[in-house]
């Protein structure tokens, strides 16, 4: 991977994880700076999460996301456009989930973004009756999927692997509230990414600029 290599991550608290917003270089203690420290020299990793963003939030700021001039731009949004109709009685239908993240990926590939990661956002059911919000994030995964298929993305699959973990190990040992990764969990989705990211062909990902 040359060293003109830009990987930008998009999405919500998962990615943000804590970092510094004052702080261009800040890449919080989640996945992000995991990755960060597996490709070393090798790319220029920004983070460009907010905690609490559903894809609606993450289209109010695309341009400041493009502003950092990704050669890879990795998205990863959906479950807060789950959470939303549960907490706050806002939902997002799948379809309005699926449209509003090909908008941004069409807005990336007009701004010259070479290739796309796409990640598929996941839920651990901790309590009573939380097994059925699965039924609202299911559709938004497998718009992740198609979208994944119509921008010849990367998709980084997470959902089965990180319930397994839970499953193994607890779920207060991966994702204690059934979203937000502990230091264990952080590790299980940058393994994830960078087992999906290495299959990526060279030229389509990994030119530089």
């Amino acid at each position: 991977m040359p060293l003109s290599t830009t990987l930008v991550f998009a999405g919500d608290s998962i990615t943000d994880s804590g970092r510094d917003r004052d702080d261009a270089a800040s890449l919080g203690d989640g996945y992000v700076a995991l990755i960060a420290h597996a490709v070393g020299d090798g790319a220029t990793v920004i983070n460009k999460g907010i905690g609490g963003d559903r894809a609606v939030d993450l289209a109010a700021r695309w341009d400041d996301v493009l502003a950092a001039q990704p050669d890879v731009l990795t998205v990863y949004i959906g479950v807060n456009d789950m959470w939303r109709r549960f907490d706050s009685d806002d939902p997002t239908s799948a379809e309005d989930f699926e449209a509003t993240v090909a908008g941004l990926l069409e807005a990336a590939r007009e701004a010259g973004v070479e290739h796309f990661v796409l990640v598929e956002p996941f839920f651990v059911p901790v309590s009573d009756g939380q097994a059925a919000w699965l039924e609202d994030l299911d559709p938004k995964r497998a718009a992740v999927r198609r979208l994944a298929e119509r921008f010849d993305a990367t998709l980084v699959p997470l959902h089965d692997g990180v319930g397994a973990a839970a499953a193994a190990h607890g779920a207060a040992a991966i994702v204690p509230d059934g979203v937000h990764p502990t230091a264990q969990g952080a590790a299980l989705i940058a393994d994830a990414w960078l087992a999906a990211y290495a299959s990526v062909p060279v030229g389509a990902a990994r030119t530089g600029k």
